[in-house]
C-alpha cells in the first residue's frame, strides 16, 4: 500500500514530501542514465586497446545507447500517460542492469553494442518519467525550477563517470566496473518502486490506445512542436556527443593530455554541467517571475553555447578549465525546450509530447555521436594514434553551424492558424 501525498504542494512540508519521496528516487535513476551515457569518454582507450577499434567503431558503439533510447520514446510517452512514471521507470531500469551485465561479459564489438543498446533502452525514461512526475505533483510555474534542480542528478552522474571511474580503472578491469553499475541500477529501480507513492487523484489515462496514438500523430504535425524541436536537437545532440565521448579524445589528441589528466578536466566539465542544470533552472524561474519568458532565456543561452563551440573548434587553449566550465554550463541549456513545449499542451499530454521531443533529440544524437566518429576517421591518425586538429575543427564547427541554423528557425515567426 502506497502512502498518500498532500493535496497541494504550496506548503513547505508538501514540497519536502515531493522532493524526498518523489524526485529523489527518480534522481537515482537519472544519475545512472547520465553515468552510463558518459562513461565511455574515460574508458575509450581501454575499449580501443581491447577491441582494436578506431574512431568510427567507437562512435557507433557509444551511439547505440541513443538509438534504442530514441526509438522507445513514443511507446514510453504512452506508457507514462497510461500507467504513471513509478511503475514504468522501475521496470525499465532492470533492462539497463541487464545491458550492463551483457557489456561486462561481452567478448567482441557486437556483444558490447548489444549491451549498450539494452542500457539505452533501460534508461530511456530517466528524464521523461521525472518530468511526468513533476507535471503531476507541481504547478506549471514551478516546472522549470524543478526540472533544472532534478537534472542536477544527471550532472552528478556525469561527475561519477570521470575521476571516480578513472580511480576504479586503476584497480580493476573495466568489466568489473560494469558489474558494479548493474548492481547500482537494480538499487535505483527498487528505490523508485518502493519509495515513490502514486499521485492521489491522478488516474491512468482513460483514452484508448488508438486515441493516444492519434494524438501523438497530431503532436508530430503541430507547428509548435517543430518550431522548437530543431534547436533542441542541435543543442542537446552536440552537447551530449561531446560531453559523453568526444571531449576525452579531443583532450588527448589536441590538448596532449594523458588519460588521468583528461579525466581531471572532464571532472571539471561535469561539475560545471551539474551546477549548470541547477543554475539554469533557478535563473529561468526567477527571470520568468520578473516577466522574462523562458523562450528568451533559451535564445541567449544558445548564442553563448555557440560561442563556446566556436572556441573549441579553433583548438585555442584546448585544456583551459574555464573553457570546459563554460561548455558544461551552456551545453544543456536547450533543455529549457521541454518546459516551454509542455506548457503549451494539457498536463495529461505532457508525457507524450515530451517523450516525442526526447525521441527526436536522442535520435539525432545517435547520428551526431556516430557521425562525429565517422567524420574524424576521415583524417589519418598520427604517430601517437590520435587525430589532427583539422578533424575536430570540421566536426565541432559543423555542430556550431547546425545549432545556429536551428536557432534561426526557432526565431522565425510562426503563422497563426487562420
Amino acid at each position: 500500500m502506497t502512502a498518500s501525498a498532500p493535496s497541494t504542494t504550496s506548503a513547505s512540508t508538501s514540497m519536502a514530501f515531493v522532493a524526498f519521496r518523489v524526485l529523489l528516487p527518480f534522481a537515482c535513476g537519472y544519475f545512472m542514465s547520465y553515468l552510463f551515457r558518459s562513461v565511455n569518454a574515460v574508458i575509450a582507450p581501454n575499449l580501443q586497446r581491447d577491441l582494436g577499434i578506431g574512431a568510427a567503431d567507437l562512435g557507433t558503439l557509444t551511439a547505440a545507447y541513443f538509438l534504442t533510447f530514441s526509438l522507445f520514446q513514443l511507446p514510453l510517452g504512452i506508457l507514462l500517460d497510461r500507467y504513471g512514471p513509478r511503475r514504468v521507470q522501475s521496470c525499465l531500469l532492470l533492462s539497463a542492469a541487464l545491458g550492463a551485465v551483457v557489456f561486462a561479459v561481452g567478448t567482441n564489438l557486437s556483444h558490447l553494442i548489444i549491451g549498450r543498446a539494452l542500457v539505452g533502452f533501460g534508461v530511456a525514461g530517466g528524464l521523461m518519467s521525472a518530468m511526468k512526475a513533476i507535471a503531476l505533483w507541481l504547478p506549471k510555474e514551478r516546472w522549470a525550477l524543478a526540472n533544472g534542480v532534478f537534472m542536477t542528478a544527471g550532472g552528478l552522474g556525469a561527475l561519477a563517470a570521470t575521476l571516480p571511474v578513472e580511480f576504479v580503472l586503476e584497480h580493476y578491469h573495466w568489466t568489473m566496473l560494469f558489474w558494479g553499475l548493474a548492481a547500482l541500477t537494480v538499487f535505483a529501480s527498487a528505490m523508485i518502486y518502493f519509495v515513490v507513492p502514486e499521485r492521489p487523484g491522478a488516474a491512468v489515462a482513460s483514452a484508448s490506445l488508438g486515441q493516444q496514438l492519434r494524438e501523438c500523430g497530431q503532436f508530430l504535425t503541430d507547428g509548435r512542436f517543430w518550431k522548437i524541436a530543431p534547436v533542441s536537437m542541435m543543442g542537446m545532440a552536440s552537447g551530449m556527443s561531446i560531453q559523453g565521448l568526444w571531449a576525452g579524445p579531443y583532450l588527448r589528441d589536441i590538448g596532449g593530455l594523458d588519460r588521468a589528466a583528461a579525466a581531471q578536466v572532464l571532472f571539471i566539465m561535469a561539475a560545471a554541467l551539474t551546477a549548470g542544470f541547477t543554475l539554469t533552472g533557478i535563473a529561468a524561474d526567477r527571470l520568468q517571475r520578473r516577466g522574462f519568458p523562458l523562450s528568451r532565456t533559451m535564445v541567449w543561452s544558445v548564442l553563448l553555447y555557440a560561442i563556446v563551440l566556436a572556441v573549441l573548434a579553433t583548438g585555442w587553449t584546448p585544456t583551459n578549465p574555464l573553457l570546459w566550465i563554460a561548455f558544461g554550463i551552456m551545453s544543456n541549456t536547450t533543455a529549457l525546450a521541454y518546459p516551454i513545449l509542455s506548457g503549451q499542451f494539457a498536463p495529461e499530454q505532457a508525457g507524450r509530447v515530451n517523450t516525442l521531443l526526447n525521441g527526436v533529440v536522442f535520435g539525432f544524437t545517435f547520428f551526431a555521436q556516430a557521425g562525429i566518429g565517422w567524420l574524424i576517421a576521415l583524417w589519418p591518425r598520427n604517430a601517437n594514434g590520435g587525430y589532427p586538429l583539422e578533424a575536430y575543427q570540421w566536426t565541432f564547427g559543423l555542430a556550431m553551424l547546425l545549432l545556429l541554423l536551428g536557432l534561426a528557425w526557432y526565431l522565425v515567426p510562426r503563422r497563426s492558424a487562420s
